[in-house]
């Protein structure tokens, strides 16, 4: 459950307007997820395929805590083409290992408009896996568009622009320990902070479209 909301550390008081969650939070959520996620696939052949790129701060965590006999494989989506804007979802980077009659374990960062989601899950759903679930960290469900809902959730937050513990703006505060708000300056401003290449977009508002 989200405490109330922290001051950021001094050097990020400019850009984070508070944080969400803290370190100790996010430690210990997961450990619990990895307990029930240990408990429900015991014994079975689980692969865990997870998104990139803003899961892989979470994910490391995660398999960290767990001890159970897993394969490790990654799927890259994109809500953008090379040189133009599009809202069409684009395969980066195909799944490599075969989940055919194998237990499914998808990780993603966030949760919101579910669009992305819906169309990985029915991808993987071609191979016939004997079954998969979903394990997402962050969940905000005033976004959601498409129907579908994660069997494993972190956090459950508001329609806010969360960053930090692998989810970005413009490539940026992925590295940060916690999960924090961050000011509207940041991306209401686009001389805030320097544009990507051609080509690449920033999240919007709203957050990746996960």
């Amino acid at each position: 459950m989200i405490q109330d909301h922290q001051k950021p550390p001094r050097r990020w008081r400019g850009e984070i307007e508070y944080v969400l969650i803290s370190e100790e939070q996010l430690a210990r959520r997961v450990r619990s997820l990895a307990r029930q996620i240990q408990k429900d696939f015991a014994g079975g052949d689980l692969v865990v395929v997870a998104l990139l790129n803003g899961t892989v701060v979470f994910l490391a965590d995660l398999l960290r805590r767990l001890s159970l006999p897993l394969r490790l494989d990654f799927i890259g989506v994109s809500s953008y083409r090379a040189g133009t804007v599009s809202s069409d979802l684009v395969f980066t980077k195909e799944l490599r290992l075969n989940v055919s009659g194998r237990d499914v374990l998808v990780v993603d960062d966030i949760l919101d408009t579910g669009r992305t989601l819906s169309q990985v899950t029915a991808k993987l759903g071609k191979q016939r896996p004997r079954r998969m679930k979903i394990c997402v960290l962050l969940d905000k469900p005033a976004r959601r568009v498409a129907k579908i809902s994660a069997d494993y959730v972190g956090f459950e937050i508001p329609d806010q622009f969360a960053v930090g513990y692998g989810l970005d703006y413009a490539e940026r505060y992925r590295n940060l320990p916690f999960v924090g708000v961050l000011r509207p300056k940041m991306y209401q401003h686009p001389d805030v902070i320097p544009p990507l290449p051609p080509g690449i977009k920033p999240a919007t508002p709203g957050g990746v479209a996960g």
